[in-house]
């Protein structure tokens, strides 16, 4: 068959969004963080909304986002991205804000700043990855990680008498009056993904209606820092992961209960 038949418009079944720039990704093969990176820019795109979305990166792995997503976007200092976007939401109320953070940055350093935005009600939208680990620096134990899961800060495991509980930080925004819609995905499967790209999308939109933050999950691997191939590490992450951090919505909007 003629390669000029098979790139017909008719027959494309997949396209990069535009709203991806063209610099190569950073992430490590097998991470999250692209697959996530893509489902935000295709949601941005499909509602039309490209020259009115601003997106917030603070640090860790998603601090070059603003380098691979063709949108206007800030940075944050560690932990900060909900205090700047709130900033950015209120002096431009008719923007669609978004923070995308990972769990050493949102619930770790930024613990404080998510939860009062949260509390506050800010009418923005919130991506949360979470790896279980510190990506970025080493691979250090997070307040993600699991019990008896080992790190570069705990070579023998997570010891909870002495380190304390993993933080189910999504359940706890989950109980804050100001928080609309809570939900926790993956991308590790076409399922997942698509299941995800729902939430994303339902996120966004529920800042048309200002009823305060859409939050966002998306349970990731760390292949590199948990020092595992990408398809081991997924399984790890659905066998671990997943029963102590499970998928789907924990909190929705009373009209989608209609």
């Amino acid at each position: 068959m003629d390669i000029n038949e098979i790139i017909k418009p008719e027959n494309l079944v997949y396209k990069k969004t535009k709203l991806f720039t063209e610099k190569p990704l950073s992430y490590c093969p097998g991470c999250g963080h692209g697959t996530t990176h893509r489902l935000i820019l295709e949601v941005i795109e499909e509602m039309g909304i490209v020259s009115d979305t601003i997106g917030i990166a603070p640090v860790g792995c998603a601090v070059l986002a603003y380098e691979f997503m063709d949108i206007d976007m800030q940075q944050a200092a560690h932990g900060r991205a909900p205090a700047l976007a709130t900033a950015v939401k209120r002096l431009m109320p008719n923007k669609f804000v978004f923070t995308y953070q990972g769990d050493g940055d949102l619930a770790a350093i930024g613990t404080a700043e998510t939860i009062h935005a949260c509390n506050r009600g800010e009418n923005i939208t919130m991506i949360f990855i979470n790896n279980g680990i510190y990506g970025m620096t080493g691979g250090q134990m997070a307040p993600t990680t699991l019990p008896g899961m080992k790190t570069s800060t705990s070579p023998f495991g997570r010891d909870v008498r002495i380190m304390g509980n993993p933080l189910k930080i999504t359940e706890l925004l989950a109980n804050l009056p100001g928080t609309y819609y809570v939900t926790r995905q993956a991308v590790h499967t076409p399922n997942a993904v698509r299941k995800a790209k729902k939430a994303i999308r339902n996120a966004f939109e529920y800042q048309k209606l200002n009823k305060g933050v859409s939050f966002v999950e998306v349970v990731s691997n760390c292949n590199s820092g948990w020092k595992m191939t990408p398809n081991d590490a997924n399984k790890w992450m659905e066998e671990n992961m997943f029963p102590f951090y499970p998928l789907g919505d924990i909190k929705v909007p009373q009209l989608e209960k209609a």
